[in-house]
């Protein structure tokens, strides 16, 4: 498995509309936009915010976060490549399945929102594609439930796959509210859905 690994924008794809707005805003990915759209549904970011990007290459979810959340928040992110800086984020280059929350936390407690847009290198095999995105989104979640406050949030990209009602309900035993999307923006042919998560109640044992 390639794990933690992430398809870095869409160098290969037809450009598209939503590809030429993010290029004209200054954005450095089309999937800038899918995090707007999630942001506008379930109010991901609020000022101050202390936020974490889970494979965040090539770092348009870290640029849209920081307008969101000001000068006042703080950022971090990960992923495998090292990508140019992203102004007020604190960027690691290393494997989200390695990484320890201690070094995602450096020297904050906590993070109010976790996000992540992470994908693996796609095989062609449907169901070898969904269990390996399936693997990410889970590791995202235990990562989140070990790096954020009470009430915090949570949003993660997976490839609807056997075992999607079980994560869904993982989520549902450790937050208040947990919702389903598929933006706009995502391409048509996709089978990626996000799942989004807010009012972290902590982990309940025996929970899925």
């Amino acid at each position: 498995m390639a794990k933690g690994r992430t398809r870095l924008g869409d160098r290969n794809v037809r450009h598209d509309h939503f590809h030429d707005r993010a290029k004209d805003q200054g954005f450095r990915a089309r999937a800038v936009f899918k995090l707007e759209e999630i942001d506008k549904a379930v109010g991901l970011f609020r000022p101050g915010d202390r936020v974490c990007d889970l494979g965040c290459a090539p770092g348009s979810w870290l640029q849209y976060a920081r307008g969101r959340i000001g000068e006042r928040g703080a950022m971090v992110g990960i992923d495998r490549v090292a990508i140019p800086g992203v102004p007020g984020a604190r960027l690691l280059v290393g494997d989200v399945f390695t990484v320890v929350p201690a070094d995602l936390l450096g020297t904050l407690d906590h993070f109010d929102v976790v996000m992540s847009d992470m994908a693996p290198d796609t095989t062609g095999v449907r169901h070898m594609d969904q269990s390996r995105s399936e693997a990410l989104f889970e590791r995202a979640l235990e990562l989140a439930c070990a790096t954020l406050a009470p009430g915090g949030r949570f949003v993660g990209k997976i490839f609807q796959g056997p075992d999607f009602q079980k994560l869904i309900a993982a989520c549902r035993a450790r937050f208040a509210t947990v919702k389903v999307m598929k933006p706009a923006s995502s391409r048509q042919i996709s089978i990626e859905q996000y799942i989004t998560a807010a009012g972290f109640r902590g982990v309940t044992p025996g929970a899925p």
